[in-house]
């Protein structure tokens, strides 16, 4: 009985280690848009148009505002859609909006998803990424979804460009 305790309190011990050093990885991109930050922001905001333009994200439900949820479905390249459900962190017209989504629980595939715009003399500097934390990072390479987000950016200032 006393071995077995020992060997649990071992696991318990190794699993809260792995989840408190789990890895991360930042995924981090830009874009001039020659758009004024609000016309980024409406087409940002505007997910019930996303399936018109966005080849990433090709669904967002829910209104983006701090506390919400969405229901977001995004089309990796090569990959199956898949749906989640982020909770909105940061929601500042015009200037941010992030969202946390995860994988079951904490610290086993998080997401913190972000877009900054900048006004600039021309119009807006879009930053675009994702601080990636979690158990899996040790199994999955998230530069994978580099050339996604670069692909949405692309499209976002097509949109409002347009």
């Amino acid at each position: 009985m006393k071995t077995l305790l020992l060997s649990a309190a071992a696991v318990v011990a190794a699993l809260g280690a792995a989840f408190a050093l789990a890895p991360r990885n930042d995924v981090r991109t830009e874009v001039m848009i020659d758009a004024p930050p609000t016309k980024v922001w409406s087409v940002l905001t505007d997910g019930a148009a996303y399936p018109e333009w966005n080849p990433f994200i090709v669904a967002m439900k829910g209104t983006p505002e701090v506390g919400a949820t969405l229901e977001n479905t995004m089309q990796p390249a090569g990959g199956s859609a898949m749906t989640f459900r982020p909770t909105v962190l940061a929601a500042e017209k015009d200037r941010e909006l992030r969202w946390l989504g995860r994988l079951v629980f904490p610290r086993i595939f998080d997401g913190e998803h972000y877009f900054l715009l900048e006004e600039t003399a021309t119009g807006t500097r879009l930053v675009h990424g994702e601080a990636f934390r979690g158990v899996l990072l040790w199994a999955i390479d998230t530069n994978r979804f580099r050339a996604d987000f670069e692909r949405m950016n692309a499209a976002l200032k097509a949109r409002a460009e347009g």
